[in-house]
């Protein structure tokens, strides 16, 4: 092992409890993924002498130079957890299964007159409700077998009440079903029973589990031993079902879950990222603060230094407290998202206890001793990504500076390029640039050709005007837009400058001059900021795009108006906002419009209603 003094305190450190464990080599990439029912004696035994006698642990000992963790409530979360972080991270001594076999859910489909519930592996956006998934799928159906027979959930999958039999099934008859599809139940009543299912898949079972144990009591009386050992087995299926994963969404959501516990003089914030309903991993962070700051105040400086330098900013964000700026907080977010952020304080349920796991992950690390060498300290160093990348990209010197290029285009329409700068992670929005290509005619699509003119372009103007160069220049695309923009570098006299291309679809990181690729860790630092200036500049790109297609429309259809000049159309567009909007106002509308008479009214209309038609 490279270190082994500060692999022994690390491990020294471990709770006995459930989770999920990673080796990382020195280059901070994950060679294995593990999990364990206690992570101190499972991880652990990787270093005892023994375990060199397996010429596997051998070797991948010999590569950790470091070990993280992360706890969760239960071993079938943490079979869970560890299931997606190897999808995530690919690691060379894990075995992959090439099936990827998922585990099954529960799916109510609600969104029926007369809702069924089935077992299904995939999740799907059709308006049921998913509860999943679940490890112990034998005791899962036998509970699932009793709910069907307590509640006489209908089994057929007729679309009812659009398509229905003519007389019932055989489950009427032996009291399986009250027959739905003939009218025999009323749709109220069947969903009031459908609603106390979704309150025991909900984890509210107390009713049934006290019904059930008394039966299992009786028959066990009775000597029925083989009954009582059914029924047995329908308690640990209604238990399973109680016991909801916390590692899964069941909608397939994303959220981030915020956990801050003190660390000495410091604070340990923690961030459980979920993506796609998938629980990713954790980030964290050291925080100064001063004495006596209150909690709110804790989870706002969290949220700053996690969300602030960085784009990846999901739909909802769980925290302990609310924060005094939330508002403030939300605007931002919402902003850099392109769509809503709710920041929520959850008081009970599955959020609540997800809260309650980030605080803990929070705890454990700072009970480790070890915060010094995880996190960066918010003062005037450099930051570690920048550090990182340095190392896996094989730079002279940590890159504080970085440009990055992309390019927008529809069908050839409206081709933009855009140039965004970011300073140690942080948008520096003065040094943004945007180009509308010049050198392709509409239709054309060769975003080779629009990369090069769009980087020679900046580059050109860049190095007359005397400006800073930055210390790394990031392409959105992979190796065709990397030999292109190296073209357009070379145009300019800035060749020597490092380039890299982050390709979207493996994340992928491409160099001039190596033919594999660099793939870094899904939760380093260094990639983040890489794909914040990515996504930056795609979402600059893309804005300037629809911009000008929207100016070419309204342009195209107000301009052909006999009367209306420039500031008339502009006039229009101020007071209604579109041009779908002025086609459904009356000449009485328009005519309030400054310069805006009767005569033109009517010709406005007229003409807008003419090319709606044609």
């Amino acid at each position: 092992m490279a270190t082994p003094d500060r692999l022994t305190a690390r491990l020294s450190d471990l709770p006995a409890v459930p989770g999920v464990y990673l080796f990382l080599d020195a280059t901070g990439s994950v060679v294995y993924v593990g999990k364990a029912k206690s992570l101190r004696s499972r991880v652990r035994s990787y270093f005892r002498e023994e375990a060199r006698r397996d010429p596997r642990r051998d070797r991948m000992s010999a590569l950790i130079d470091d070990v993280e963790t992360i706890l969760v409530e239960s071993e079938a979360e943490a079979l869970l957890l560890e299931a997606n972080l190897i999808r995530e991270h690919s690691p060379r001594f894990n075995v992959q299964l090439k099936d990827d076999k998922s585990y099954p859910y529960v799916k109510v489909t609600v969104q029926e007159s007369f809702p069924r519930v089935l077992v299904t592996r995939t999740l799907e956006r059709d308006g049921s409700r998913y509860f999943g998934p679940f490890t112990n799928v034998k005791a899962m159906r036998k509970a699932l077998r009793v709910i069907k027979t307590a509640f006489t959930v209908r089994s057929c999958d007729y679309p009812l009440p659009r398509q229905a039999p003519e007389r019932p099934c055989l489950d009427f008859h032996i009291d399986r079903c009250k027959a739905p599809c003939v009218g025999y139940q009323s749709v109220e009543d069947y969903r009031a029973m459908i609603d106390q299912i979704l309150e025991i898949l909900g984890g509210r079972s107390s009713d049934l589990r006290s019904r059930i144990r008394q039966q299992m009591d009786e028959a066990s009386a009775e000597l029925a031993f083989e009954e009582a050992a059914e029924l047995r087995d329908v308690l640990a299926g209604l238990e399973v079902l109680r016991r909801r994963q916390t590692t899964i969404d069941y909608r397939g959501g994303d959220r981030d879950i915020l956990g801050v516990s003190p660390a000495g003089e410091h604070v340990c914030a923690v961030l459980l990222r979920v993506r796609d309903g998938h629980l990713l991993g954790k980030e964290a962070r050291l925080m100064r603060t001063p004495d006596g700051a209150s909690m709110r105040e804790l989870v706002g400086a969290a949220l700053r230094g996690f969300y602030i330098p960085v784009g990846d900013v999901p739909a909802e964000i769980l925290v302990p407290a609310i924060p005094e700026d939330q508002q403030v907080l939300e605007s931002i977010l919402s902003e850099r998202r392109g769509g809503a952020v709710e920041i929520a304080r959850p008081q009970r349920g599955q959020k609540r206890r997800l809260v309650d796991l980030a605080e803990e992950n929070a705890r454990h690390l700072a009970a480790e001793g070890r915060i010094e060498a995880v996190f960066d300290e918010p003062d005037d160093s450099v930051p570690d990504a920048a550090g990182r990348l340095a190392h896996a990209l094989e730079l002279a010197a940590p890159p504080r500076s970085l440009v990055c290029f992309d390019i927008s285009t529809l069908g050839g329409r409206e081709s933009v390029g855009s140039a965004v700068w970011l300073t140690d992670g942080r948008p520096d929005r003065s040094q943004y640039r945007r180009f509308r290509i010049r050198n392709t005619r509409d239709g054309d699509v060769d975003d080779y050709a629009m990369m090069q003119e769009v980087v020679g372009r900046y580059f050109h103007r860049r190095v007359a005007e005397e400006g800073s160069l930055p210390d790394l220049v990031v392409i959105d695309g992979g190796k065709g837009q990397l030999s292109a923009a190296l073209q357009g570098m070379e145009s300019a006299g800035v060749s020597d400058l490092r380039v890299v291309a982050l390709a979207k679809r493996l994340e992928e990181v491409h160099r001039p001059g190596y033919a594999d690729p660099v793939r870094l860790p899904a939760t380093d630092p260094g990639l983040r900021w890489l794909q914040t200036i990515r996504d930056e500049a795609h979402r600059f790109a893309v804005g300037y795009n629809r911009r000008l297609r929207r100016s070419r429309t309204l342009k195209s259809e107000l301009s052909r108006v006999p009367g209306v000049g420039p500031k008339r159309e502009k006039e229009l567009l101020r007071r209604f906002g579109s041009v779908a909007a002025i086609r459904r106002m009356t000449v009485e509308d328009l005519s309030v419009v400054p310069g805006i008479g009767r005569a033109t009214a009517i010709r406005i209309l007229d003409e807008l209603s003419a090319q709606g038609q044609s």
